[in-house]
């Protein structure tokens, strides 16, 4: 795993979070909880090679 990508997620994080605050204040909360979503989904998207590494590591090791 690079320390690249951590930052990337905390970075996302961080965006997200601040949107979501500033949509909430102008009483936009359907807005912000697809911000919050849409978030979640970038940052899946950016861990699914690492998911696909770790399940091939697992098979390996149990032989499956």
């Amino acid at each position: 795993m690079d320390i690249d990508l951590i930052f990337r997620i905390a970075g996302t994080g961080i965006i997200v979070a601040v949107l979501s605050l500033v949509l909430k204040k102008a009483e936009r909360d359907e807005q912000a909880m697809m911000t919050t979503l849409a978030g979640l989904v970038v940052v899946l998207m950016l861990l699914i090679d690492e998911i696909g590494e770790l399940f091939s590591s697992v098979k390996a090791v149990f032989g499956l």
